[in-house]
């Protein structure tokens, strides 16, 4: 339709905008449903050394995961860098997807499996969130009952919806209850699954949006988006990831920069709210004029009647303790709050 959005990402287009008022959109996805066409990309990793080998790959220990649960993960550089986050899901003993923002993860996975027995390639996945309150609701009704309250977070597995073979987990990027459709069949009718997710869910509540909708969800709940709000000039302790680090397993990519970093103080990224509207990437400034960093992104937050975003600092430290301002669209200067 004229006045939609869309954008590449990951290498896949997807809709950024479908035209919808933003506001209306938001409180759906706070008190019934929406659907979303993500460009998320899976990445196949499946061999007798496939858990050996993710667990040298990535900060976090993989090879205790249990078959259909996923589980968040970042992959670090040598210098301890966040390369790229994502959630892994086990779909058998020996087999795993990971699910991947945009960055070369093939390439990267491809650079460091010579000495393990792992095949790494493209599932040629297509994937869909359908989020929000109403969401259980519909993911029962589309699987006659399969989806259940015995699946809960992280959970994942295989299911059918409209005769299509899918993979489905109990995930999101909204912190609202919601669900991940993948689907995995080269015979997949696409047209049919979609088709029948509005049949079924509409009379639910179920729209379909873009993602902006979901974007500012994703900033209210305190989820990070890769690129966007760290790269590799950011480490995990100071996005506040550490949790993603297990320091105690055997030698992985990072883990000698990470000890030492481990014991390093302070934060880059922080949250920030103001009442005034903010400038994209607006800069922000000690109380005696000193520019320290600037926000990646920042929204309207329709819940708190306030703007957030997250405030990328150029140095880690206990921020919080700053009086720190920041630039509004007027080209003023705003005293503002900020978070962890």
């Amino acid at each position: 339709k004229e006045n939609n959005k869309y954008g590449v990402y990951a290498e896949r287009f997807y809709p950024i905008s479908l035209n919808n008022n933003l506001e209306d959109m938001y409180w759906r996805l706070r008190t019934k449903a929406v659907l979303y066409d993500v460009p998320e990309k899976p990445i196949q990793i499946e061999g007798p050394d496939a858990a050996k080998f993710l667990d040298k790959v990535f900060s976090r220990t993989i090879s205790s995961m249990k078959v259909n649960r996923g589980r968040y993960a970042i992959a670090c550089n040598n210098d301890g860098g966040i390369f790229i986050d994502g959630v892994f899901f086990r779909l058998a003993e020996n087999k795993f997807w990971y699910v991947q923002p945009d960055g070369a993860l093939e390439t990267w996975l491809m650079a460091h499996k010579n000495d393990f027995n792992v095949k790494v390639s493209d599932p040629n996945s297509r994937v869909i969130q359908i989020q929000g309150p109403s969401s259980y609701n519909i993911l029962n009704a589309l699987t006659n009952g399969a989806v259940d309250e015995s699946f809960t977070y992280y959970h994942s597995g295989y299911f059918k919806i409209a005769d299509q073979n899918v993979y489905i987990s109990r995930t999101g990027w909204t912190g609202e209850i919601g669900y991940e459709i993948y689907t995995y069949d080269p015979d997949t009718d696409y047209k049919k699954l979609w088709n029948t997710l509005l049949e079924i869910g509409e009379p639910l509540g179920l729209k379909v949006d873009g993602i902006q909708s979901m974007e500012v969800r994703r900033i209210e709940a305190g989820i990070l988006d890769n690129k966007t709000d760290f790269d590799m000039s950011v480490n995990p302790y100071e996005a506040g990831l550490g949790a993603l680090v297990d320091l105690n397993k055997p030698d992985f990519i990072g883990k000698n920069a990470l000890v030492t970093l481990s014991k390093k103080p302070g934060k880059k990224l922080y949250g920030i709210i103001t009442d005034k509207s903010l400038i994209y990437k607006a800069k922000v400034f000690t109380s005696n004029g000193d520019c320290v960093g600037y926000l990646p992104l920042s929204t309207w937050s329709p819940t708190l009647q306030k703007f957030i975003g997250y405030v990328r600092f150029n140095h880690a430290d206990e921020w919080k303790n700053f009086s720190i301002k920041v630039e509004t669209d007027q080209n003023k200067l705003i005293d503002c709050e900020i978070t962890d």
